[in-house]
Order: C-alpha cells, then structure tokens, then sequence
C-alpha cells in the first residue's frame, strides 16, 4: 500500500460515497464575487474569461506542440462497456485525444487518452467544462464518472462533466505488469511485514519482480507515466475540448495532478478545487508517516465513537493481526487470510464513516469466530480482485506512476530502521507502513522525477483547497500545506470538520461552498471552517 496513493483506491471504487464522507453542519461567511457576464460561445465567465496575450506566454517548461494535436477534433461516440462492467447510459459519450509520449519529442510517437464526456443541462449557459481526477493514481476517470455522476448533479446544470484516464491507466495505454495468477500467488506467499531475514529477502524480490513484469510488459511507456505529463496531457484536453482555462476537479492523488498543472500553467487555471490533499512537502517517507499517523487517527476515533477506549482497542487489533501472522484464519473460499490481508480489509473501511459498521462485523468476526470472510471482502475491494479472482491493474498503474515521479528509493535498512518509530505512532498500521517504503520502488527500472512535487503557483487564480480533519489517507495537515505552497492569494483552505477521505457530497457547508465557486465565483474567506 503506497501511502496517499493507494490507498485511495477504495474511494475511487465506489464513487460519490466515499469521496464524500463527513459531517452534515452550518459553515462561515463567503467572499462574493460579483458574476461576469456569460460569453456568447458558452465558454467560462469570469474564470475562464479569454486571457491577455502575456497570460498565455508559457512557462519555458511548456514545449510547443504541433498543430496536428493542438487542433484535434473529438469523435463523441456512444461509450463502450468496460471490461467485466456495463456500458454507461445513452447521455454519456466517449472520445479519445492524442497527445505525446514523449513531450520532449512533441512531433514524435503518440498516446491515446480515453475521455468520457455528459454534457451541460443548461446550455444557454453553460460555463465549459469541468475536468475531474478521482486520485490513486491509477484510477479510471472514464469507469468512475459515470458511476458518481449524480453526485455532480448541480454542476452539470451548466459545465460539461468530463474525465479522463491518465496514461498508463486503463483505457489509456494501461500499464500491466502481472497476470492474475502472478497476483493471486504473491498475495498468497509475501508478506508485507517481514519478521525473518527470508521473509525480508521474499518481499523485496517480489517487488523488484513486480518491476520487472512492468518492464517486460509496458517498458517503452513507463519512462513517461509521472504526473508533470498528466499534467500537459491536461492542459491539451483543455484546449482541444475549446476552454480557455481549465476548470478543474481533484481528489486525494488528484489534488497533486492539480497542483502540479497550477504550477506549469499558472495563468491557464480556472475554477478548480483540491479535495482529500496530498502533502506537497512529504517525500515517499514522510507520506508513510503522514499516513501512519492519519490511519491511527481515524481507527481511534471508529473505537471512540464504539466506546471503545482508543489505546486499548489498538492493541487488541494489533493483537489479532499478530496471531493472524502466526496463523492465518481461513475463510468460507477455501482462501486464507494473512496479515497482510487483514491489515488491508482493516485499512479499507477506514476511508468513510459509512464503512465502520462494515469494519465492526468484519473484526468481531475475525476475533470471535477465528474466520476472515468480511476481512478478506474488504481487502479484496481494495486490492482490484472480483469473485472469479480476476485483478484490475490499477495497482499496476498506481506504482508505475509512484515510482516514475519520486526519486525516493529506501533499502530494507532504512525500512527497518523506521521500524521503533513508526511502531509508535501506530501498532496496528506502523510495521506495514514503514515496510512499504523498501517495497514500493525496489529495484524500479525507471528513475524517479523528484523528491516532491513542485505546486509553487504565483499568478494563479484562487484554488480552493479542501482538507478533512478526521482524512486517513490524506491527513489535513497536507492541506494547509498545500496552501501555502500554491502560494498567498492562491491557495484558500476551507477545512471540514469531519471523518473521511473528502468531504464533498458528505458535507452540506462544504458542498455548498464548492458549488458557489465553481458556478458563481464566489470565493470562501481563506481559513472557513465547515463542522
């Protein structure tokens, strides 16, 4: 589980419910921003009004693009059902836009991204489109938007509702490293906190197995998956689907995408909101400990809201995991659950109120009848695997995107030597999070961009960023830095005082606030609390 990244995969697999969770409540005062007028041509207002000259000088990192992508015209066809799901309903189209592989070689090869598109209600005014990123990385924009699309509702009455799968995801040149049954027997065989050197020794060959099936399988494109190329296959989609400026929407992961366009664009940023924010100043390392620190929040405040006390109820979980390790439980699949599974299917509920009843069953289960049905539904929820035991690749795709953008690369040392520490902030997610670090990126074929990303982005409009105090994956420390790294008068932090990983749709105050920006312009005070 790679920190903010992964994990925010169960939200992305569900939709709206759990990008959503939080408390219901009243909020603070919003700055109004008087409404400009609707252009005739059913483009943004005030936030996408048509840049001066000087506003569309590139950034010196911005390579120029030939006509030939810059002028492309979209083929808005009937959306095709994805593998192992049904096709979207007849509102929905899909298209596909070319963009480089390589954009130092902008004229060179190129890479298909799948887009999927429900366009405005009103469009006597409409406002452009809004362009989500629903985190991971590795989730499929095309599979989810349609699956939580009723939770946008009221900004598709005037913006065209538009995603994406970003390269090397799904239907868009989609990175696959292992079969099915690669994966099924590593889940089975590796453990994900080694306590013997040979267990030790297994997890880091298997990872450096998992890198070497990416190269085998998706070599010629993994060199070019990091997020400063999402972030210019962004700023192409804009301009081929005629915004001026990109009105944008990120989650978890997302909320980094975002960040990192608003740095190379700065002056191309319309209305766009971060949601469940990652830490901009935190390597691989410091996301370990953010989240370790994050899952032991929210399992504490679960245990807090059973009357549970918080410290005696992780060392029960803690307890369980450890006689897990010894022996696994079995389950009615004939599969058995490991510590690692365990961890996993805890970890999972965790994302969203909503699940804690789930997470209840599951370890009362576990403790009281020595068997792990409801630990391993979760975990399998989390981890891609459906019924027939066949695994999506959005695992695949989530590492090649980690490891392409971080330069972070920890052995099984310093992984151990993290070990005191991590086990403090929590012994029920610590060993497993201090141990990802070396598993993550060991041995990858392919060097990583940066320490962390840079969102430093002066001359940028205003960009609502959105942090949830009780956020596991997330936690809200990221957002106020976040903030401040998008610079002042650019980052404005609305805090949700809540349990979750993303507070729109579960949060009326916070909600409301997002759909007043987007719609209005109507910028809240920086530093609003919604409770």
């Amino acid at each position: 589980m790679r920190a903010h990244r992964r994990a925010h995969r169960a939200a992305v697999r569900t939709g709206a419910a759990l990008l959503a969770a939080g408390l219901l409540a009243g909020c603070g005062l919003l700055r109004s921003e008087p409404e400009a007028s609707d252009p005739a041509d059913g483009r943004p207002a005030d936030a996408s009004a048509a840049p001066t000259p000087t506003d569309l000088e590139d950034s010196p990192k911005t390579p120029e693009l030939p006509s030939s992508l810059t002028s492309q015209r979209l083929d808005w066809q009937r959306c095709p059902a994805p593998q192992g799901g049904e096709a979207p309903g007849s509102i929905w189209r899909c298209a596909s836009v070319d963009v480089p592989l390589d954009y130092a070689e902008p004229s060179g090869e190129t890479l298909s991204i799948a887009l999927v598109r429900k366009q405005a209600r009103d469009k006597g005014r409409r406002l452009g489109s809004l362009l989500f990123n629903f985190g991971g990385p590795g989730g499929s924009g095309v599979g989810t938007l349609p699956r939580s699309a009723d939770a946008y509702a009221k900004l598709n009455s005037r913006y065209d509702l538009v995603s994406f799968d970003p390269r090397g995801v799904a239907a868009s040149s989609g990175v696959r490293c292992r079969t099915d049954k690669e994966q099924e027997q590593a889940h089975r065989s590796v453990d994900l906190t080694p306590d013997t050197a040979a267990e030790e020794k297994a997890f880091i060959e298997d990872a450096a197995d998992f890198g070497a099936g990416c190269e085998r399988r998706s070599g010629a494109i993994l060199p070019h998956v990091g997020t400063v190329n999402a972030a210019r296959d962004l700023d192409l989609i804009r301009e081929v689907l005629g915004d001026e400026k990109l009105s944008y929407f990120g989650f978890s992961y997302g909320t980094e995408l975002g960040g990192t366009y608003a740095h190379i664009f700065p002056h191309r940023v319309g209305r766009t909101v971060l949601d469940a924010v990652v830490d901009p100043t935190a390597d691989g390392t410091g996301h370990a400990r953010n989240q370790t620190t994050g899952f032991q929040r929210a399992l504490e405040n679960y245990l807090k809201d059973r009357d549970q006390d918080p410290k005696t109820g992780s060392e029960r979980i803690a307890r369980l995991l450890a006689r897990i390790d010894r022996s696994p439980l079995p389950t009615d699949s004939g599969r058995e659950l490991s510590e690692s599974l365990a961890i996993t299917g805890i970890v999972t509920p965790l994302y969203s109120e909503s699940g804690w009843p789930a997470l209840t069953a599951a370890l009362d289960e576990a403790e009281n009848n020595g068997t792990g049905n409801g630990l391993l539904r979760l975990a399998d929820s989390y981890n891609g695997r459906d019924e027939q035991g066949r695994y999506d690749t959005q695992n695949h795709s989530q590492r090649a995107i980690s490891c392409a953008d971080s330069t972070s690369r920890p052995t099984a040392d310093e992984a151990r030597a993290l070990l005191p520490e991590f086990r403090k902030l929590s012994p029920v997610f610590g060993p497993f999070l201090a141990w990802d670090t070396a598993g993550w990126c060991a041995r990858w074929p392919v060097e990583g961009e940066n320490d962390t990303p840079e969102t430093s982005a002066p001359g940028a409009g205003p960009i609502l960023v959105v942090g949830t105090t009780g956020d596991p994956a997330t936690p809200y420390e990221g957002a106020r830095r976040m903030a401040d790294k998008l610079g002042k008068g650019v980052g404005v932090l609305l805090t949700n005082k809540g349990e979750g990983h993303g507070a729109y749709g579960g949060n009326d105050c916070v909600t409301s606030k997002i759909d007043d920006y987007f719609l209005d312009g109507k910028v809240p005070e920086d530093g609003t609390t919604c409770s």
